[in-house]
C-alpha cells in the first residue's frame, strides 16, 4: 500500500510538472504574442499619424487593430484581441473574468505597480488558458484618448464610435489589455 501511495505521488508530480511547463510554454508564447501584436498597432499607428495625422490613426484603429490582432491570433492558433473598462468599440467589452482582471490591474496601477508587471495567465478547466496584458496609456495616447482633444479628432471619433467612453485619460492609467486566449487542448504555440 505505502508503495502504490509513493508511485501515485510520484506520478502525480510528473503529471503536474508537464501541466506546469505547458503552462510555463503558453505563458511565454503568449507575452511573445501580445508584444508583437501591440508592436505591429504601434507600428501602425505612428506611421498614420505622420502621414494622416489622429484622424487617420483612429481608422488605423477601427480597421486595423482588429485585422493585426486577428493575423497574430492565427499565426499561433489562439484567439487575439483588446479589451478595456472605457470602452471606445461596445465589441470589444470584457466578459466578467476579464473585467475583474482589468479592475485588479486598475488597483495595482494605483499601488504603484510597473506597468510591465500588469499581466495576468489563467488555465481554464477545459485545458485552455486566457493570458491579460495590461495597455498602460502612453503621451502619444491622449491625442485621442486624453482631455483636450482636437475637435477634427472628436468630430472624427463621433462619426465612428458613437458610443465612444475612451477619453479623459491621463498618462500612466489603465487604457486597456491586449487577451491571448487559448483554445481547450491546446499546450503551447503552433
Amino acid at each position: 500500500m505505502r508503495a502504490t501511495m509513493v508511485l501515485f505521488t510520484i506520478l502525480g508530480v510528473a503529471v503536474l510538472g508537464r501541466t506546469a511547463a505547458a503552462e510555463d510554454a503558453r505563458l511565454a508564447a503568449s507575452r511573445d504574442i501580445a508584444s508583437g501584436m501591440q508592436a505591429a498597432l504601434k507600428g501602425e499607428l505612428a506611421q498614420a499619424m505622420t502621414t494622416a495625422g489622429p484622424v487617420g490613426a483612429i481608422a488605423v484603429c477601427r480597421t486595423r487593430a482588429p485585422a493585426i490582432a486577428a493575423q497574430a491570433g492565427n499565426a499561433a492558433g489562439v484567439r487575439v484581441s483588446r479589451t478595456a473598462l472605457r470602452l471606445r468599440n461596445p465589441a470589444n467589452a470584457p466578459d466578467e473574468q476579464g473585467r475583474a482582471v482589468l479592475e485588479q490591474f486598475t488597483e495595482r496601477l494605483r499601488a504603484g505597480d510597473a506597468p510591465g508587471q500588469l499581466e495576468h495567465f489563467a488555465p481554464a478547466a477545459d485545458g485552455g488558458a486566457r493570458f491579460m496584458a495590461a495597455i498602460v496609456t502612453q503621451p502619444p495616447c491622449l491625442v485621442c484618448h486624453g482631455d483636450n482633444i482636437a475637435e477634427p479628432v472628436r468630430q472624427a471619433l463621433r462619426e465612428q464610435y458613437p458610443a465612444d467612453a475612451a477619453t479623459g485619460f491621463a498618462v500612466g492609467e489603465l487604457r486597456g489589455a491586449v487577451v491571448v486566449d487559448w483554445p481547450g487542448g491546446a499546450q503551447g504555440a503552433r
